[in-house]
């Protein structure tokens, strides 16, 4: 159940933007230009962002004042790409929560083997000890052996099922969207066809009713998405 990678590069430099852009493409990252700093703000409000790729020098407002919302929004890794290349901008910038600071010109290459050792330091540190076996009610899912139980009754669910199931029993409480969904089980971009997802979880549904009848899991929360019902 990898999540997809997407990364926000704020910089107002368009030939700079499209190298980064094409490099993190190639890398099988998912990139978002944003040319402002108040542009990049409004795309931090719309998704959780794996990384941020932050140009101090930004029309709208200052990487160092986007840098300072940023935390708002979550403990999202920054690196700072600059021209600013004095000690005490790079210092304020670690200090201001920054994970690392490269000074333009860059080689691309770098750049791009410290966005990976950092995104694979964060998926460590972000990765959630869940137990081997979920429980929810009579429901029992095994992530080791890849089995589900309903009610005593063993299911016999396909790969995708299987991770949509898993991935609502991690989180019994919250509502995941279609896009969450898609995205984690999918491990690709969700472009709003519902139908692959729509589809998916009915005969998921259809499983679990036919394996323990009169027994709901699956909750629909209507204009949001499901979770396992409370």
């Amino acid at each position: 159940m990898n999540q997809p990678i997407h990364i926000l590069v704020a910089e107002d430099d368009s030939d700079i933007s499209k190298l980064l852009c094409s490099m993190m493409k190639k890398s099988g990252y998912i990139p978002q230009p944003a040319f402002s700093g108040t542009e990049a703000l409004l795309y931090l409000e719309q998704r959780h962002w794996s990384m941020v790729l932050l140009d101090l020098m930004l029309p709208g407002m200052s990487g160092e004042e986007l840098l300072e919302r940023i935390g708002e929004y979550g403990d999202i890794p920054v690196m700072i790409l600059s021209a600013k290349v004095e000690q005490e901008s790079k210092v304020l910038a670690l200090r201001g929560g920054a994970i690392d600071y490269i000074t333009k010109p860059f080689d691309i290459e770098e750049v791009s083997a410290r966005i990976d050792t950092h995104l694979r330091l964060y998926a460590r540190l972000a990765q959630p000890a869940l137990p081997a076996v979920l429980q929810h009610k009579g429901l029992v899912v095994d992530l080791s052996a890849k089995s589900v139980i309903a009610e005593g009754t063993v299911l016999m669910l396909t790969a995708r099922e299987f991770e949509i199931l898993a991935l609502l029993m991690s989180s019994p409480k919250k509502v995941f969207t279609k896009a969450n969904l898609y995205e984690s089980v999918w491990n690709e971009p969700f472009h709003g066809d519902d139908n692959t997802m729509n589809v998916h979880v009915s005969n998921l549904r259809g499983k679990l009713a036919k394996a323990a009848p009169g027994q709901e899991w699956i909750e629909t929360v209507w204009g949001m998405g499901y979770r396992l019902k409370p």
